[in-house]
């Protein structure tokens, strides 16, 4: 690859600086070096009641340098592109190692791995660049304005739309090559509506790689309609909230939220080795081992999803993505590994390690994860339930740092009697502890929907696009209220 020149946006970048810069890490000392051009190019729009309230363009490019020296890593950034900005940026990062290397305890070392030396793209449909800013503004109004309702007052309509193409040239000492370009486009929106003296809100987002098309695909029209409905089904229709032990039936919407939250985060290696402590809580996989949950719930993470919101094929150490199973039949099977992870804990990296942007280093992430789809159709998990409720969408959530109790709090819910779907009922709450919410589950769906979100974490933060969900499932005598 040396003495090629890569095509990014109307730029060309000399690759030469990139291998210039490995031998100078070499030179100084390091036992590895890995340097990664990263870049973001896309336009955003924010439209509230209708009104344009804003439209911005964001266009941010650099270049980030990792080392190890002697077991301690060093890390440096650059938003200058020629040579001297980064030799000087490889210069930086063995310096803030080789600062700290007497100190280290722990030496880092990366797993070895079979790397990606490949090119590939995302080609979108319908390209952004086709659209002005007024033009995606003009999209945002159309689905605004069909955000009404003759039971509730929409008291306010928030959208923000935004697209990026994203680009990465990485390169390692020890041979990893990999150039991709991914585009994404997202609509993150909230409706706040009122009756009477009651109020409520419902956010969504509609979001994965591709053009324009995504918006279509995946129906923002839709999923405007239905959330219009579960909040007059809860201003206006319901009755008050339920309370007792009972079986509970749960929408891909919240079994998406919980297993992001209590699987996801708590099976990233570097939270259960205690890195994201003081950022973003702990895992209670560093003491809990076997099974948790019942036979029903499989678990996956999955970066290669076509269209996916969080779609990569290689991560930014140029290890090759693929799924990953988290849980296997309710046992604890793999975690979410960076090479540096991995090797703390002597297995394999399995592709997790991505960075939102070239100031930052790659740290162990989530992609797209979900649950395993079952056999049962909705209306069989139903059947069987003597009382219940089934909650469909959600309106409030949170959980403790050690991702052992959560909380959920309904926007549309129904009772369920006798096998029957029956009056809606609103403000159901759902607390429980993470092992009862999956060793409860006896009964899973047979579909699968997959919902966008943005996941934070690391410091200082790095929000990147994922993907959460699975299909319904049925807990079997939980506590409600």
């Amino acid at each position: 690859m040396s003495g090629s020149n890569a095509a990014l946006g109307n730029e060309a970048l000399d690759l030469d600086i990139f291998f210039e810069a490995l031998d100078k890490a070499l030179q100084l000392g390091s036992t590895y070096a890995e340097v990664r051009y990263h870049s973001h190019v896309g336009e955003g729009v924010l439209l509230i009641n209708d009104n344009l309230a804003g439209g911005d363009i964001n266009v941010e490019a650099g270049v980030a340098v990792r080392v190890v020296y002697k077991g301690a890593l060093g890390f440096a950034s650059t938003d200058k592109l020629d040579r001297n900005s980064v030799i000087k940026t490889v210069e930086r990062a063995v310096a803030s190692a080789r600062a700290i290397s007497h100190k280290t305890k722990d030496a880092i070392s990366l797993s070895e791995e079979k790397l990606g030396r490949v090119s590939y793209s995302l080609k979108p449909r319908e390209k952004f660049s086709d659209l002005s800013i007024e033009d995606k503004a003009n999209i945002l109004k159309e689905y605004s304005k069909n955000v009404t309702s003759e039971k509730i007052k929409i008291a306010s309509k928030t959208f923000r739309y935004s697209d990026d193409v994203e680009e990465k040239i990485i390169v390692t000492s020890d041979g990893g090559y990999i150039e991709s370009a991914i585009p994404r486009v997202s609509v993150f929106y909230n409706i706040a509506a009122s009756s009477g003296d009651r109020r409520a809100n419902k956010w969504g987002h509609i979001a994965g790689s591709g053009g324009l098309e995504v918006l279509k695909l995946q129906d923002l029209a839709e999923s405007l309609s239905s959330d219009v409905h579960s909040l007059e089904v809860n201003l206006v229709d319901s009755e008050p909230p339920v309370k007792g032990v009972m079986d509970v039936i749960l929408s891909p919407e919240i079994v998406g939220l919980a297993l992001h939250e209590s699987i996801g985060h708590p099976s990233e290696a570097d939270r259960v080795l205690g890195r994201e402590a003081a950022q973003a809580g702990l895992s209670y996989r560093e003491w809990i081992s076997g099974r948790i949950g019942s036979e029903h719930v499989t678990v996956a993470d999955d970066p290669t999803i076509p269209n996916s919101y969080g779609y990569y094929l290689f991560d930014d150490e140029a290890v090759p993505a693929r799924e990953r199973i988290l849980i296997k039949e309710g046992i604890l099977h793999e975690l979410l590994h960076s090479r540096i992870t991995a090797a703390r804990m002597g297995v394999s990296s399995n592709g997790a390690a991505r960075a939102m942007n070239h100031r930052s280093e790659p740290i162990v992430r989530m992609a797209n994860t979900y649950l395993k789809p079952g056999d049962m159709s909705l209306e069989e998990l139903v059947e069987d339930v003597k009382e219940g409720v089934y909650i469909k969408t959600y309106m409030e959530w949170n959980i403790d740092e050690y991702r052992l109790v959560s909380r959920y709090v309904g926007l549309e819910a129904y009772r369920i009697r006798n096998g029957r779907l029956e009056s809606p009922v609103r403000d159901v709450v759902l607390q429980i502890p993470t092992a009862d919410f999956y060793t409860k589950i006896d009964g899973v769906g047979k579909d699968l929907s997959l919902y966008a979100g943005i996941c934070g974490k690391g410091e200082p933060p790095q929000p990147l696009p994922v993907w959460m969900g699975g299909p319904h499932v049925r807990l079997r005598e939980v506590r409600v209220g």
